[in-house]
């Protein structure tokens, strides 16, 4: 009988085990892939040290469905334990795996505790600890082999708060209107290191943007907008219903830049950006 094991990102292996009382074998199938009507699973990605001392550890998830988006929104099935229950995760989940999607950041002293995401959908629960174990030290925020350093992210100008990494900058809050397209604009730099293999090539950096929490359907006129000599972007946003919204902006370098789906590279070079908007 073959069985097939398959991993957290749906990596899977195949063994054969022949049933010699039944003169045949029997295979079955890898698994087939799903659009919609499967379960988001947590991940961990591990966690880095901070200047003043704190920790930040770096979480993700894995949307098991090739199209469907879900919807958990903070509370018993989707909370982080110990409280408090929102630890800033996402509501809103898009399909497929998610890197570094947002930090959590705890205190130097964290010691052997366990920060623990719990997600339950499709009547699946599935937890994930984080925690500061020595073997899942990341480099977030600089590649050890190259220098680089994850693209700085404002949101008040050129010259406001800045962020970068995992852990991002968040904006002031943003007011909008049903139907009516509003403007989000960033202030977007990077060190423009490149990878070895891409010398022979100018460097790249970009955007892109998705929702991130919220009761309602979200339209940006450009996911991926252009960033200017000045630095700056912009984008127009449209939600079709009222209620707290919180968009992402994923900043991205030459360690690798993908659309929505994850940051590139393996844990750096990438910013996240938070915007919280209320919809009237």
């Amino acid at each position: 009988m073959q069985r097939v094991f398959c991993g957290g990102v749906g990596l899977c292996l195949s063994l054969l085990v022949v049933q010699p009382s039944l003169g045949q074998d029997i295979r079955l199938g890898a698994p087939i892939p799903h659009e919609r009507g499967q379960s988001v699973t947590a991940s961990y990605e591990g966690w880095y040290r901070n200047t003043d001392g704190t920790r930040t550890l770096v979480f993700g998830y894995f949307n098991r469905n090739y199209q469907e988006e879900l919807t958990i929104p903070v509370g018993p099935e989707n909370r982080f334990e110990p409280g408090p229950t929102d630890r800033g995760q996402p509501t809103h989940f898009l399909p497929r795996r998610h890197t570094g999607v947002f930090g959590v950041t705890v205190p130097a002293d964290f010691g052997e505790a366990r920060l623990i995401w719990s997600l339950t959908s499709y009547g699946e629960t599935i937890v994930i600890p984080g925690h500061l174990e020595p073997g899942w030290e990341i480099t977030a925020l600089e590649e050890v082999t190259s220098g680089n350093t994850p693209p700085v992210v404002r949101f008040q100008g050129a010259d406001g708060a800045a962020g970068q990494g995992p852990f991002g900058v968040r904006a002031d809050r943003v007011t909008a209107e049903t139907g009516v397209p509003t403007p989000i604009r960033v202030w977007a730099s990077d060190d423009g290191v490149r990878k070895a293999r891409s010398a022979d090539r100018p460097p790249r950096f970009g955007l892109v943007w998705s929702k991130y929490r919220g009761p309602g359907g979200v339209a940006f006129s450009s996911t991926t907008p252009e960033v200017g000599a000045d630095a700056r972007a912009e984008t127009m946003v449209t939600f079709d219903a009222p209620g707290e919204y919180v968009l992402r902006v994923l900043a991205w370098d030459d360690s690798g830049g993908q659309a929505a789906i994850m940051a590139g590279g393996f844990f750096c070079c990438w910013t996240n950006g938070f915007v919280p908007v209320t919809v009237q």
